[in-house]
């Protein structure tokens, strides 16, 4: 499976997720700079956390309109996995992908700790390595992490299970402790915690690895049945 780690002005969790695919999970994956307008070679898209062009507007704002976004909403529409983390989880949200806003934490505070997590729906694409309700330990590292939609959107993505990851112990005000939420059709994931900084024991945790594992096994199993 080869992956793209798009790459923005201001990205600096790349070389992380970089890392995690091909040195721990052993897969192909590129660089893709921002400008890029072909996304067709790549399996997975993947885009990681920073600070998009400086967060200048709101976090993600600017990134949603780059070159490359167009390329992700095809891949998106495509059925491709697509996962966005903390940085790349707002510029989902900026560009229609995933339901919902971003909004400065509670606290107004910079959150940087390891958290835990309860992992609502296992029956995902990205989570199908966990058992349903499993707890896992990820770091976050985040200003605007307190996820906001209101009560008809909340009750859409409770009614699709489309909640993935919920917070044990929310760290910024996040509507109903959620931590990560897909798009209706599951291929597209948004996450605020950093499942790529938790690849290795070495790391603290290695709960995060089962993500990757999860897209990486699901696909291969998809591409043999279509085979």
């Amino acid at each position: 499976m080869k992956f793209a780690v798009i790459v923005f002005p201001g990205s600096n969790c790349d070389v992380d997720m970089f890392h995690a695919i091909k040195d721990e999970l052993g897969e192909e994956v590129e660089y893709v700079w921002h400008d890029s307008e072909n996304l067709d070679e790549f399996d997975g898209i993947l885009l990681p956390g920073g600070f998009s062009y400086g967060d200048y507007l709101r976090s993600g704002a600017i990134a949603r309109f780059s070159n490359v976004m167009q390329q992700v909403v095809k891949a998106a529409e495509a059925g491709k996995p697509v996962l966005g983390v903390c940085n790349g989880f707002q510029i989902l949200l900026e560009s229609g992908l995933l339901p919902g806003a971003m909004r400065r934490n509670e606290s107004l505070q910079f959150r940087c700790q390891t958290v835990q997590l309860t992992v609502e729906n296992n029956q995902t694409l990205f989570t199908s390595a966990y058992g349903q309700s499993e707890t896992i330990n990820i770091p976050i590292a985040h200003g605007e992490g307190n996820y906001y939609c209101d009560a008809e959107t909340l009750q859409c993505l409770k009614d699709n299970n489309q909640i993935v990851f919920t917070y044990n112990e929310n760290p910024n005000g996040s509507v109903a402790d959620i931590a990560g939420i897909t798009n209706e059709k599951g291929n597209v994931l948004g996450m605020m915690p950093h499942p790529e900084r938790a690849v290795d024991e070495l790391l603290g945790s290695a709960d995060g690895l089962k993500l990757f594992q999860s897209i990486v096994k699901n696909w291969r199993e998809a591409h043999v049945v279509n085979a």
